[in-house]
Formats: C-alpha cells, sequence, structure tokens
C-alpha cells in the first residue's frame, strides 16, 4: 500500500508576522467609523495587536455607545480606506527573511496558508504590498477574522479543517497563542512584532525565533518535528 506523507500546514499571521506593523498615522478602524457617522470622534481605542477586524470594529462602535448594526457599514469603509491606501502606495515593509522562507516552505511542499484577523481583501492587499507573491499562499487552506470577533473563532475553522493533518500557527503576539492553544493547534512565536522574545516565553509556543533569518532553520526544525493534529473533540 503506497504510503502518503501527512500534509503540513504552515498557518501566518500576517501583522508584525509576515508584514512589519502599521507606521502610517491614524487608527484605521476609527477612522472608518467616523466615515460611517458622518463627523468626528474621540478616539477611545488604542492600537490592539493580535485582535480580529470584526473584534475590533465592534469594539470601536460600542465605545462610542452606538449600535451594533453600524458594523457592517464600518466594516465596508475599513475596505475602503485600505484601497485608498494601497493605490496611494502606502505599503507595508516584508518583515526580515518572510518572503524567503514562505518560498522555502513551499519547496519542501508545505502550504503557506493564513490565519489573520483581517479579511481576504485586506490579506491580499498587505501582503502585495509588502512584495510578496499572493499566490504563493494557499487561499483554500486560510483562515479569516473579519466576521469572527473572537480569534478563536478563527482558529476552531482551523482545527476542524485540518484536523488529522500537521499544521502550526506562526504569530507574533500572546493572543495568536491563546487562540492557537483554545483549539489545540501548536504556536511558533516570532519576535518581529511588538513583543520581544521575553514575552513571548510565556506562551506555550514550541519555539520561540528571534526573526525568520537567524532563526530560519529553528522555525524549519520545529515544524518538522511536529505531530498531526488530533481530531476535534478527542482527549488529549
Amino acid at each position: 500500500m503506497e504510503h502518503h506523507p501527512v500534509p503540513t500546514t504552515v498557518l501566518w499571521d500576517i501583522d508584525g508576522t509576515l508584514v512589519m506593523n502599521a507606521s502610517s498615522p491614524g487608527n484605521l478602524y476609527h477612522l472608518a467609523l467616523e466615515r460611517a457617522v458622518g463627523r468626528d470622534l474621540v478616539l477611545r481605542v488604542g492600537h490592539q495587536h493580535g485582535r480580529t477586524d470584526a473584534g475590533l470594529i465592534a469594539e470601536h462602535v460600542r465605545a462610542h455607545d452606538l449600535d451594533d448594526s453600524l458594523i457592517p457599514t464600518v466594516s465596508r469603509h475599513l475596505h475602503d480606506l485600505t484601497e485608498e491606501r494601497h493605490v496611494s502606495g502606502d505599503h507595508r515593509s516584508p518583515a526580515p527573511g518572510a518572503i524567503a522562507l514562505v518560498r522555502r516552505f513551499a519547496e519542501l511542499g508545505w502550504r503557506n496558508g493564513l490565519l489573520t484577523g483581517n479579511s481576504p481583501y485586506r490579506a491580499r492587499v498587505k501582503l502585495q504590498g509588502a512584495g510578496f507573491d499572493v499566490d504563493a499562499f494557499d487561499w483554500e487552506h486560510s483562515y479569516f477574522g473579519d466576521a469572527e470577533v473572537e480569534r478563536s473563532g478563527v482558529t476552531a475553522r482551523a482545527a476542524e479543517a485540518l484536523a488529522g493533518t500537521r499544521a502550526v500557527i506562526v504569530g507574533d503576539t500572546p493572543r495568536d497563542g491563546e487562540a492557537a492553544e483554545a483549539v489545540g493547534i501548536p504556536f511558533l512565536a516570532v519576535a518581529t512584532g511588538v513583543f520581544d522574545v521575553d514575552a513571548l516565553r510565556a506562551t506555550g509556543a514550541v519555539t520561540i525565533a528571534r526573526n525568520c533569518v537567524d532563526d530560519a532553520s529553528l522555525i524549519e526544525d520545529a515544524i518538522a518535528a511536529l505531530p498531526p493534529l488530533r481530531p476535534v473533540g478527542e482527549d488529549s
């Protein structure tokens, strides 16, 4: 009987992991809310790393005691603002070594998927702007947070779809780790966002990399050593 190797899916976070965090002025979620209501508002929610688009939009709306029915409108304005910034040439930088590591994993026959708080559109624009080949990613095995208030809702969909195969979430925040742990997907931390190596030690990460250059082989070896995911609901 022919033996087929278990597929490996690397689920990359985007902000702070594949691309460096935004340096542009203004909080896009707040700006989208202002467009939705048609007036200037006091900024009541700061930058929160590791949250989903849906969760952040809901928090901005609720911080002003506005109705949740406004959320889809704010989401549309967020899409438009993202497009405007991209067209104007306001692009992110790739995280050091990330483009090469995505290419390396593809050479190994691994899937490069995405697990992000962004929408598919915002994910594509950010990656394209940072110089990634968007076709290097497996969009069929990618999971997005534009409709999930909690990040664990995104990881739960991934865990269900990838049960019995090898998968890992690569991210830069403790929230990424918590959402991975909640559904039993291993977490691999990279210190290319706002959290340094020491801050990421508190997560249950299988390994913590300084970046995708200095620790590229550490990342590859850690993923290669992972067992397949247990089926959802099976006791560990």
